[in-house]
């Protein structure tokens, strides 16, 4: 009798634990393996809140900052236990993770996007990774000053426009007590600004007349006459000499914008934590525009964003998995508490929910989305041997600026392209 009681009890743990995981099989479960640590508790604490409400378990496991592709591939070696939702940033991660990639377009999830620019695409149009977040570079424009000189932002609609009003504050700079850009610095805390931002204007012009969508062997430069416009604009409607360009710093230019100097500052939105709480410049004079550079149909351009934080659905995980995680993305972007959280940590998110964030250059970006501008993406991620090819870049118009041949800085851009394509 003992053994038969034994026996009975054993058989209904047995299958109260098969319902067990039958029931967790069908509701499914999420792994995301996170690749942020900055951004580590606020996940942890959004996972258990979902969790309370909905009893779907969800799993936050952070990479270590600088590991992330060596702990994914540790990671999807698991199986079943793999990550259902991980981060595929880039061409690269694709070109690597493509077979795990779920095509995210049908999804409830991905109808929820406000803009398909930051995602990444398969060969036949599958929406393979989805930008969560993204940040943006433009002119930062002080609108306080613009008003001083007689103009408002909506004034500049183009390059003719950006031009008109930067050579007329630049000429009259002595009674306004203020110029109009400020200083294009060539030394390595500035450089940058132009040998990759800047420079990502007659990249992304000429890879969207193209069709490019892989790092390209050779560039034509198309639009490098439209680059030395807009350089020429910058360095000759400034009050830093275009010849000492070579020593002028950031963090120089930075001062130069937050003291009320200069009217306009190609920068993004990174910067505006130093312009309102080390210089104290208000939100409402604040306001970043497009780079403009003479392209046909620029007006309706929109300021310059990009983003690698873009999210993947395991697509060998089950069923279940899948569903669950689909499931948990689209309660982030549509909640209020996966919105907030969202806000908190990334700025903008390009869905129908996000929330309004404090930085004001966000805002921007998400208004001309909002008005169907076209956004500028950052064409410059597919830079061969990017620091090799900036510094020659740097060279050529540090050179050009103080009196050299424009010629220099063609053959830097185009002739360094090829020969820094064939060395990586």
């Amino acid at each position: 009798m003992k053994k038969f009681l034994a026996l009975l009890l054993s058989t209904m743990m047995v299958l109260g634990m098969a319902g067990t995981f039958a029931s967790a099989e069908e509701t499914g479960s999420v792994y995301y393996l996170n690749f942020k640590p900055e951004a580590e508790e606020a996940w942890q604490a959004l996972a258990k809140t979902y969790t309370e409400l909905t009893g779907v378990p969800v799993t936050v496991v952070t990479a270590a900052s600088g590991t992330y592709s060596e702990t994914l591939t540790v990671e999807m070696d698991k199986g079943a236990s793999a990550p259902t939702l991980f981060q595929c940033g880039n061409q690269q991660g694709l070109d690597t993770w493509g077979d795990y990639c779920l095509d995210l377009r049908d999804t409830d999830f991905y109808k929820e996007l406000t803009t398909e620019e930051f995602n990444l695409f398969g060969d036949n149009g599958e929406a393979f990774a989805v930008g969560y977040c993204y940040e943006a570079f433009g002119i930062i424009v002080n609108k306080a000053l613009l008003a001083e000189a007689g103009y408002a932002v909506e004034d500049i609609t183009n390059f003719e426009s950006l031009k008109a009003v930067a050579e007329d504050i630049h000429a009259r700079s002595a009674e306004l007590g203020f110029d109009a850009f400020t200083s294009s610095g060539m030394d390595g805390s500035s450089s940058w600004r132009f040998s990759g931002h800047l420079a990502n204007m007659p990249l992304y012009y000429e890879f969207r007349d193209d069709g490019v969508t892989e790092q390209p062997a050779t560039i034509k430069g198309t639009y490098l006459d439209n680059f030395k416009a807009i350089w020429d604009l910058y360095i000759n409607n400034a009050a830093t000499d275009p010849t000492q360009l070579a020593s002028a710093t950031g963090d120089q230019a930075l001062a130069e914008f937050g003291e009320g100097k200069a009217v306009f500052y190609q920068n993004g939105s990174w910067e505006y934590a130093n312009l309102t709480d080390k210089y104290g410049m208000k939100d409402e004079d604040l306001v970043m525009i497009p780079i403009y550079c003479g392209v046909e149909g620029e007006e309706e351009a929109g300021l310059c964003c990009g983003t690698e934080n873009c999210w993947a659905v395991n697509s060998q995980a089950s069923e279940a998995n899948i569903q669950a995680t689909l499931d948990f993305l689209y309660w982030v972007v549509t909640s209020e508490e996966g919105t907030t959280m969202m806000a908190e940590q990334f700025g903008p998110i390009p869905f129908k929910a996000a929330k309004t964030s404090s930085n004001v250059f966000f805002n921007d970006a998400n208004r001309y989305i909002e008005e169907g501008k076209y956004v500028v993406s950052w064409a410059f991620n597919y830079t061969p041997n990017v620091d090799t090819w900036r510094a020659a870049v740097v060279a050529a118009m540090t050179q050009y600026s103080a009196g050299g041949s424009w010629d220099d800085v063609v053959t830097a851009f185009v002739q360094g392209w090829a020969a820094q394509y064939a060395n990586q």
